[in-house]
């Protein structure tokens, strides 16, 4: 056990000094070809920042992945095997960075990344890799092979397009992603899966100095970066592959957890519950669910008076809540009085910030009104 958390944290270590050695690398070279996010009416910041960060996110994990993993195998003097869906895992995700990049260069229609992603995430039921249990969640245990490869993609490509659509102030995505992930690292730790534990570490590793550059960085010294579609895309498709990885019950790798399907879901509440309110609105509203707006969960808080500091701070107080709140509950409650117990209280809390705004916007009316 000692070796193996000793291993976990070198991968994090490694990967956190790549992104401190890659980030100002990116930030220079962005700097000399004028690639840059310019603010418009729908964004939060008001200069022309760069948007690469992500494009140190892969690299980063995957040297500090192949490092530790060596060092295991030296000092465990076992041999490094890999599995299938391990190898279609690497290729999705390569598709998917590789899509993220394009976009972040040139930008592409939504449409084709959205394409993209669904050909990425069928890689995972062609591997073997697919929900195949609903742990009773409305009634629903075991499920075949037809019907659990299709929501295997919808899940995936649902879950890579929620990270990607919540990444809109700094720090919010990053964090959302590093307290999921810590999550995900340690239900791993929990069942023995260290390979997964090693590669969360890493990728948590790059997160930090992104999170540094992405909220402390100063524009007017060029230390300011954002992730782009390369990273929120990429952290998105990771964060649904592990969602399945952990979901999947296969007791040839781990045994049988009737909190499955609960625990990977609380860790991605705020990011998935966020994206399927946006698509129920632009429903019916009707408008296109590919469009861009400002009704998201923190352009909402914004609009009550915080600012992106006060904003990012509540959303993943609240996402640390629900952990708290599955989490403590999950042994002593059906997995249906949870889910309704969250959308409630989800539900609520949006209520409150409605009354808030409508508040504030008759306070401004009548301001204007007497004034």
């Amino acid at each position: 056990m000692t070796l193996y958390i000793y291993i976990t944290v070198s991968a994090f270590i490694i990967s956190a000094i790549c992104g401190f050695v890659f980030i100002p690398i990116i930030l220079n070279f962005c700097k000399e070809k004028r690639l840059y996010d310019i603010p418009n009416y729908r964004k939060s910041h008001k200069n022309a920042i760069p948007r690469l960060g992500g494009i140190s996110f892969i690299p980063s994990m995957l040297v500090a992945f192949i490092i530790a993993l060596s060092l295991l195998c030296y000092k465990s003097n076992h041999n490094l095997t890999i599995n299938l869906w391990s190898l279609y895992f690497l290729v999705g995700i390569l598709l998917i960075y590789g899509i993220g990049i394009i976009d972040d260069l040139i930008g592409l229609p939504a449409m084709l990344k959205f394409i993209v992603q669904i050909i990425a995430a069928c890689f995972m039921p062609l591997s073997g890799l697919y929900i195949n249990n609903m742990y009773g969640f409305c009634g629903i245990w075991e499920i075949p092979l037809y019907i659990g490869c299709p929501i295997t993609v919808l899940i995936i490509v649902f879950i890579t397009n929620s990270i990607n659509l919540i990444d809109g102030i700094d720090g919010l995505a990053g964090g959302i992603v590093i307290i999921a992930l810590t999550g995900f690292g340690y239900l791993f730790a929990l069942q023995g899966v260290w390979a997964y534990v090693i590669l969360i570490s890493g990728l948590i590793g790059v997160l930090v100095p992104y999170q540094y550059f992405n909220i402390l960085g100063k524009v007017e010294n060029n230390r300011k970066i954002f992730m782009g579609d390369s990273g929120s895309l990429t952290l998105g498709f990771i964060l649904g592959f592990l969602f399945v990885k952990y979901s999947m019950n296969n007791p040839y790798v781990m045994p049988y957890r009737k909190d499955g399907l609960l625990l990977a879901y609380t860790l991605l509440i705020v990011p998935t519950f966020d994206v399927a309110r946006v698509i129920l609105i632009r429903l019916r509203n009707k408008k296109p669910i590919f469009g861009a707006d400002k009704n998201h969960i923190h352009h909402k808080l914004m609009r009550t008076g915080m600012n992106q500091h006060q904003a990012r701070i509540s959303i993943l107080a609240i996402s640390i809540l629900f952990i708290i709140i599955n989490t403590t509950l999950y042994h002593l409650c059906y997995t249906n009085f949870i889910v309704l117990m969250d959308v409630i209280i989800y539900t609520g809390l949006h209520l409150v910030v409605d009354l808030i705004l409508k508040k504030k916007m008759k306070s401004s009316d009548a301001l204007k009104h007497y004034g």
